[in-house]
């Protein structure tokens, strides 16, 4: 079994290797080759923790394998960790041997982002030059950084509950020598991209708060409950997400689809988009919204890889079972 520690990650993948994983597993999920098993997460009665098991099997790339781990709100104020704890394990589909366990903390930042830059690649107006976050936590630096790659951005826009901790998004703007502006929710009517980056379980954009041909990249909820969008915006939108059985189960279509406002056959799953077989968006004026619930065949992809660089780099460490 190879093991490789959370603190080779970063120095490991890259945007690039992450972004490609992604896409392609995406197109696999779409095309019946790749299929997630159901998502286990649970809130354990403890420090506040939510804790679960995320896994899959990709027949294109071969990859079997789960990550568990799950959100710990008191890490940072508490133990001076991130919130988000994860660890990814991968099997041999042959023998069902375990042959590689893999720090999932990074690889889920880098996963997570990769899905919202595909749905930006795949969805945003070409001329798209404003965007907009919120949300300024660990995770928000890796989005932005990533989106920032996939159009000719001009401006980066930004609110949060607490404002001051947007200095974090402002630093990764000032790298990409950029103008970066805190506004006021209103005001992100300004943004041609938008992505939503909480753990909100209250709608905090609204319908108001979005200008058509806005491409929305909504990457927060991924548990019954967790809500960052009003419903009606969904309804607005044309929808696309990473799975559909879970964006009507633990993602933002759980609330539109409650209140009768869309139905799970108006969502189409960006891996359509990415092979071919849906339009994409198809008018400047409209508004695309990409519902990423995080699935466990992202995590898996990246895993994946980072092994491979990892043995080609020698820093994989190869231990007995």
């Amino acid at each position: 079994m190879l093991i490789v520690p959370e603190n080779k990650i970063s120095e490991l993948m890259t945007d690039e290797v992450a972004l490609r994983a992604v896409e392609e597993v995406f197109g696999a999920m779409t095309t019946g080759q790749a299929g997630n098993f159901p998502v286990v997460r649970e809130a354990i009665g403890h420090e506040d923790a939510l804790y679960g098991f995320k896994g899959g099997f990709d027949k294109t790339s071969m990859t079997l394998g789960l990550k568990a781990g799950g959100y710990w709100p008191n890490n940072a104020t508490k133990h001076h960790l991130i919130n988000h704890q994860s660890t990814v394990f991968l099997f041999d589909p042959d023998t069902g041997r375990l042959t590689a366990a893999v720090g999932g903390n990074a690889l889920t930042a880098f996963r997570t982002a990769a899905a919202s830059a595909v749905s930006i690649k795949h969805l945003a107006r070409e001329d798209s030059r404003v965007i907009g976050m919120i949300g300024a936590g660990h995770q928000a630096t890796f989005q932005l950084s990533f989106a920032l790659q996939q159009r000719n951005f001009e401006k980066v826009i930004g609110w949060n509950r607490h404002p001051e901790k947007l200095q974090t998004l402002a630093a990764i703007a000032e790298q990409a020598d950029l103008p970066f502006k805190s506004v006021e929710l209103n005001d992100m009517t300004e943004a041609d991209v938008i992505i939503t980056i909480t753990s909100s379980f209250e709608a905090i954009l609204q319908s108001h708060h979005v200008s058509p041909g806005t491409h929305l990249a909504c990457m927060g909820t991924d548990t019954i409950g967790k809500q960052e969008v009003a419903a009606d915006l969904l309804h607005q939108a044309t929808v696309f997400t990473d799975e559909i059985a879970q964006s009507v189960s633990i993602g933002e279509a759980q609330h539109a689809i409650a209140e009768g406002l869309i139905n799970q056959t108006d969502i189409a799953e960006i891996g359509a988009v990415i092979n071919g077989t849906h339009r994409g968006r198809t008018g400047e004026g409209e508004i695309t919204l990409f519902d990423g619930t995080g699935v466990g065949l992202q995590d898996l992809a990246v895993a994946s890889e980072v092994v491979k660089l990892a043995v080609d780099k020698g820093l994989a460490t190869e231990v007995e079972l």
